[in-house]
């Protein structure tokens, strides 16, 4: 949905829905820096783009300079996945995957291995939009998404409910030397600078998936994909 003109988009920062992205005309005067400075404290991507590209996305041409994308994706709360679990839950927490493309295949892999619930933060990262629920494959619909404003306090409930918490990190135990059975919650961090540092600190335990090519990562959806298969593997046994 393209939300247009500044009075609009200011307004539809002060709610708690989802924005994608926002369109600024480039060198913003006056009121656009206001708009600019709101998105920023939010977390909110914003593209500063020529007029003539705002005039083409535009339905009317009356964008006075700034277009939002925005979604109305219902979003779950933590009481609402935890209240899915009975027994050997299974959560995903992503801090801060700023990708649409890997969110969307992070709810996919978590829809398909059957997770309870994916927790994402409200600041600096992906939201779910139209886009992120096409590449899930529809997996977005089905799955529990809670945004919450602290990963970290997300963790610290996650703890109370009986959860043991594993980051992905490349310089982990080996997740064929862990114990994944029991309720787990697995944190898989953003693009370039995985998991945080206080994030990793809050953790039970940092894991890691075995390297034997010269590429020293893997993508955080194919990464989290093996990790969250290798959770069913062992609860099969």
């Amino acid at each position: 949905m393209k939300i247009q003109g500044r009075n609009a988009v200011f307004e539809l920062l002060k709610t708690d829905k989802t924005i994608d992205k926002i369109l600024l005309e480039k060198n913003p005067q006056g009121s656009l820096n206001k708009i600019f400075a709101e998105a920023r404290a939010k977390g909110i991507r914003v593209q500063f783009v020529d007029k003539k590209v705002l005039d083409k996305e535009s339905t009317d041409g009356r964008h006075q300079g700034v277009i939002a994308f925005s979604t109305d994706y219902k979003y779950a709360s933590i009481d609402d996945i935890l209240g899915a679990t009975a027994e050997n839950g299974l959560i995903i927490l992503c801090d801060g995957v700023e990708d649409v493309h890997n969110l969307g295949s992070i709810i996919r892999v978590a829809e398909c291995v059957g997770a309870n619930g994916v927790i994402i933060p409200s600041t600096n990262s992906a939201s779910v939009t139209e886009a992120v629920i096409r590449i899930s494959a529809g997996a977005a619909e089905h799955m529990r998404v809670a945004k919450v404003t602290s990963i970290n306090r997300a963790i610290d409930e996650l703890k109370k409910a009986g959860y043991w918490l594993y980051a992905l990190e490349a310089d982990g135990k080996s997740i064929y030397e862990t114990d994944l059975t029991g309720n787990v919650a697995l944190v898989i961090g953003g693009e370039d600078s995985g998991v945080k540092r206080l994030t990793r600190e809050k953790c039970d335990y940092c894991i890691s998936l075995p390297l034997k090519g010269k590429v020293n990562s893997l993508n955080a959806s194919v990464a989290l994909g093996v990790a969250a298969y290798e959770v069913l593997r062992v609860r099969s046994k």
